[in-house]
């Protein structure tokens, strides 16, 4: 899987457009991803599918301004199973998760677009 583009509400992976907050997991894409905390909080009860996957290396795109804040319990869950967690603007992290897949690295992303 990879993402071709991303600009302020619009992602392009492996040619199909996307225009809502999705998550990238196991080779699927999971879109829309709704939030039960709101659009610019991650939590984690938002990110099970995630948790229950336990990846190597998990992503969180907080849009496109970084606005999206991510709850402490997300990286203390993620980090006490051993995952690497990044945190960062949307599109820094689409890079990271490109050259990661590329690799054959396990990595999840979980992106929101805007903001």
């Amino acid at each position: 899987m990879h993402i071709d583009s991303y600009r302020f509400g619009r992602i392009v992976i492996d040619g199909v457009t996307y225009t809502q907050d999705l998550i990238l997991l196991q080779g699927a894409v999971h879109c829309p991803w709704w939030r039960a905390a709101g659009s610019h909080l991650f939590v984690l009860d938002d990110l099970a599918q995630v948790v229950a996957a336990c990846p190597q290396v998990v992503l969180l795109g907080c849009g496109y301004f970084g606005l999206v804040t991510v709850a402490e319990a997300v990286f203390s869950h993620f980090q006490a199973a051993g995952c690497r967690v990044v945190a960062d603007r949307t599109g820094r992290v689409v890079p990271q998760y490109n050259r990661l897949a590329a690799a054959g690295h396990d990595v999840a992303a979980c992106l929101h677009l805007t903001c």
